[in-house]
C-alpha cells in the first residue's frame, strides 16, 4: 500500500477501506502525471522536470535521491529513485549513479531529491554533491541538465539559479 496508508488509518481515524481508496487515488494521479510527461517526450526545463517529480517526491516522509535519465534531445529514457535516506539526509554514492547512467545509455541527466521539511533551499552538502556529480558525469560525456530540490509546494533549480558549471 502507499506510504500514508498507516498514517491515515491510525492517526486520523480513517477506515481501512477509505484509506485504501485514498491511496488508489494518489497512485492514479501519480500515473497520470507520469503519462503526461511521457506524451511530451522531452523535458524542456525546470518547470517540466518539477511537474514530473512533484507527485513522486514532494510528500515523502524521508529523503530520496533520484535521477531522470535523458537522451540527447532531453527525452525521458527512465526515472529511478537510487537512494533512500532519513528525514534529514540521504547518502548518495556517485559510483552507483554513474553505473545507472551507463546502463541507460543516457546523454544527460536531471538529478533530484526531496526535502521532507518542505524548505527547498540547498544545503552546502547539496551544492557540493551537485558540483561533484556534474564534474564526474562530465568525464563520461553525460551532461547534468539540472538538479532539483522538491519540497512543500515548490522547488529549487540549480540551473535556473546559475549554480551548474
Amino acid at each position: 500500500m502507499c506510504e500514508i496508508y498507516r498514517t491515515l488509518s491510525d492517526a486520523y481515524g480513517v477506515g481501512v477501506t477509505s484509506a485504501a481508496r485514498l491511496c488508489a487515488i494518489a497512485e492514479l494521479a501519480r500515473r497520470f502525471a507520469e503519462e503526461e510527461v511521457r506524451l511530451a517526450e522531452t523535458l524542456g526545463g525546470a518547470e517540466d522536470a518539477y511537474r514530473f517529480l512533484k507527485p513522486r517526491l514532494r510528500d515523502l516522509p524521508h529523503e530520496v535521491f533520484a535521477v531522470i535519465f535523458l537522451n540527447q534531445k532531453h527525452g525521458v529514457l527512465a526515472y529511478r529513485e537510487l537512494f533512500r535516506g532519513t528525514v534529514t539526509a540521504s547518502s548518495v554514492h556517485p559510483r552507483e549513479v554513474v553505473k545507472e547512467v551507463l546502463k541507460e545509455n543516457a546523454a544527460a541527466a536531471i538529478l533530484a531529491h526531496n526535502h521532507p521539511s518542505g524548505h527547498v533551499s540547498p544545503s552546502p552538502d547539496d551544492i557540493r554533491l551537485t558540483e561533484d556529480m556534474t564534474k564526474l558525469l562530465g568525464y563520461i560525456d553525460v551532461r547534468v541538465v539540472d538538479h532539483l530540490i522538491v519540497g512543500g509546494n515548490g522547488y529549487f533549480s540549480f540551473a535556473r539559479e546559475g549554480l551548474l558549471h
